[in-house]
This record gives C-alpha cells, sequence and structure tokens, in this order.
C-alpha cells in the first residue's frame, strides 16, 4: 500500500524557517512520504534558512524574477505548484503563515480539491490592507484550510468566530519557538566581541513600511545611538533594493552603526541573543526576542500579535520619529522598564508545537500515531 504523500511548501525566509521543524518532525516518520516543495519567492535566504536545519527543497519552482509584480509572481507559483500537486498526489498540503507562496499553496490545493494544513493560522489586524498583502492572505487561506493550526488561543478564537469548525482548529504553539530554541542550543557564534557596550538590533523591511516610514524609522535609530556613546546599532539589510538605499542614504558610515548582510539563521538567533534592545517590524522577531528575555519595540501602527504586546515582551511604537526615539531611550535609560518586558512570560509556546501539528495530521491521515496535548 502505498504511503500517504505530504507536501510542504515554502517561499521565503520565515516560511522556511517556521516549516522546518515541523518537515524534520514528520521526516522522522517513514508512514509518510514527505516533499519540500520551493517556490524559491525569496532564492538566497530561504536556501540559508532550509541549511540552518540540515534540509534542502525536493523540487524548486524557481519562480522570482527581478521587479516582478504579485500579479506575475502569483500566476508562475500557482501554474507551477497545480504541476506538482497533479505529480505527487498529495493526501494533504501543508504551509504556514501569510506569505503569497502560503496564499497560493493553498489556492492551488483547493482548485485540486486536496486538504490544506494551515500552520500559524488565525493571525488577524483590523483592515485587510495592513499589512500588505499578508492579512489578504492568511484570511482567504482560512477560507479553505481543512486544518488549522493557531499559536495561541487568540488566534484561535478568531477562525471559530469567522466560522471555522472547531474540531479542525488547534491551538499548537508557534513553530517559530521550536526553531529558535532548537538553533540557540546547538550553534555558536559570538558577534561583535571587541563591542563592551549594549546592542540595538533594527530589523525593517515590511511593504508598507517603505519610503517615508522606513527614512523615519532610519532616522529616529540614529538618534539613539547618537545619544548614547555605548550603544552599537546593528541593522541587517533585506534584499531588496528599496531598503536598502534608504538604510544607507540615513545611515552613511557612521562609527557605530554596522549595516549587515542578512545573517544566516542560525547567526541571527544568537544576535538576537547578543541584543538588548530590538526595533522591528518583523512578526518572526517579535515571536522569538521573547524567548532569550529581550524587549521588542514593534515599528508598525497595527500587529496580528497582540499577545505580545498584551504579555509586555513587545510594545507597539508605529514609525513616529518622536515616539521611537523616546520609546528606546526609556528602554536604556530605566532599568526597570527593560527588566519588566525582559521578565515577560511569552506566549507563543513552548517549542513542541510540530510533534503536535505531525500528531493531528496522521490522525487525519490515518496513520498510527500518539497523541499529542495542543499548547494552552
Amino acid at each position: 500500500m502505498a504511503r500517504p504523500v505530504v507536501v510542504f511548501v515554502v517561499g521565503t525566509r520565515p516560511d522556511a524557517i517556521k516549516t522546518a521543524p515541523v518537515v524534520r518532525e514528520f521526516l522522522q516518520y517513514d508512514a509518510v512520504e514527505t516533499v519540500l516543495v520551493s517556490t524559491g519567492q525569496h532564492r538566497e535566504m530561504l536556501a540559508q534558512a532550509l541549511g540552518a536545519f540540515g534540509l534542502h527543497a525536493d523540487v524548486d519552482l524557481d519562480v522570482m524574477q527581478h521587479g516582478q509584480t504579485l500579479a506575475g509572481l502569483t500566476s508562475k507559483m500557482l501554474t507551477g505548484l497545480d504541476g506538482v500537486l497533479a505529480d505527487r498526489s498529495p493526501a494533504i498540503v501543508m504551509a504556514q503563515g501569510d506569505t503569497t507562496t502560503t496564499f497560493v499553496a493553498g489556492l492551488a490545493s483547493f482548485y485540486r480539491q486536496v486538504p490544506f494544513g494551515h500552520i500559524e493560522a488565525g493571525l488577524r489586524t483590523d483592515t485587510v490592507w495592513d499589512p500588505y498583502p499578508e492579512e489578504f492572505n492568511r484570511r482567504a487561506v482560512s477560507l479553505y484550510a481543512s486544518l488549522h493550526f493557531p499559536p495561541t488561543r487568540w488566534a484561535a478564537s478568531n477562525l471559530i468566530e469567522e466560522g471555522a469548525d472547531p474540531a479542525d482548529v488547534f491551538v499548537t504553539g508557534n513553530t517559530g519557538i521550536d526553531a529558535v530554541r532548537s538553533v540557540a542550543e546547538s550553534h555558536e557564534k559570538d558577534w561583535f566581541p571587541e563591542h563592551k557596550g549594549r546592542i540595538v538590533l533594527l530589523t525593517t523591511h515590511r511593504r508598507e513600511n517603505w519610503g517615508d516610514p522606513q527614512t523615519r524609522i532610519a532616522k529616529s535609530a540614529l538618534q539613539v545611538v547618537e545619544k548614547f556613546e555605548d550603544v552599537l546599532l546593528v541593522v541587517p539589510m533585506h534584499r531588496n533594493p528599496a531598503v536598502r538605499e534608504t538604510l544607507t542614504a540615513v545611515f552613511g558610515k557612521h562609527p557605530r552603526v554596522r549595516l549587515i548582510e542578512p545573517p544566516e539563521y542560525a547567526d541571527f538567533v544568537k544576535l538576537l541573543q547578543r541584543s538588548d534592545v530590538i526595533l522591528t517590524d518583523s512578526g518572526g522577531v517579535q515571536e522569538e526576542a521573547p524567548t532569550f528575555g529581550v524587549p521588542v519595540l514593534v515599528l508598525r501602527e497595527t500587529t496580528e500579535r497582540p499577545e505580545g504586546i498584551e504579555a509586555g515582551t513587545a510594545k507597539l511604537v508605529g514609525t513616529d520619529l518622536d515616539k521611537i526615539v523616546a520609546e528606546t531611550c526609556t528602554l536604556l535609560n530605566d532599568g526597570a522598564a527593560r527588566e519588566a518586558m525582559a521578565r515577560a512570560t511569552s506566549p507563543y509556546g513552548d517549542g513542541r508545537a510540530a510533534p503536535r501539528i505531525r500528531s493531528v495530521v496522521f490522525e487525519r491521515l490515518g496513520v498510527p500515531t500518539t497523541k499529542e496535548t495542543m499548547w494552552t
């Protein structure tokens, strides 16, 4: 009897990081055939992230082209993934989060009437336009997903309020915590050993922050550096030219600003650990940093991860220059304020999301498995 085929689809670095622990979990079992498909939405960054977990794509669609529109990217992905599903005849397709890759993986599955499992389901903001296009992507995927794996109870409640069958909704914790814990324990990297002061880490790349918002973000970070002589600002630059042009124009060659290439995932995890304060518009960083007790200031007007705000591990500061400067200075000046955020309990999981997801999928496929207790 043929083994059920489980197809995982990834396209970006966050996809790879958060899907990798689940793929590795499935690969431990011969009862299913596990296939990893890459769309190539973030080519080099994706390969780096998979490499940190000893993985490589079984199928690479290589869809990305310079200057490609979202419509062009979507159509190429849909054609490519449809061919993969026709060839592999999967019992279920799995993808995570809210990228264009995930949206198209779900759509291709819907067209082929193949069950679709959505990892990190149920995140929401108040408007479909923020973040763009991610908010639309994740809402659309929820319409046709057969299995929903929200990371928290809040995310699960969103799905149920929208009409998802509670019997198909499983709170697992976030697979990103599985990833970051595993890498932190196994990888060694000493960032900036010559610098004895504090490090502020800045990551900014989201589409809604391009242009003037990103300029304000960069200028605010520069002001912080100039106020604190012991602070080193570290800025991993996204590969998008629009992002790089803004950052290099503002920071120039300031002696206490390090504009660096995007580190490989394992090295980036160690950079999170080395940091004292993090300024970011990244969803993944909002989840990862609390694992190490590092306060996060979120450079967005809204966040689909309000659990961190409520728990006190993160604070929403938007892109207003004065507010970013004031909130960062508070954390650098006020040890009690920083300690309160550092000691807040992370709401994102215990590092066992992957086996929980495997348990549910195996049960649905009729594969013998041990039942895992869901995240509470």
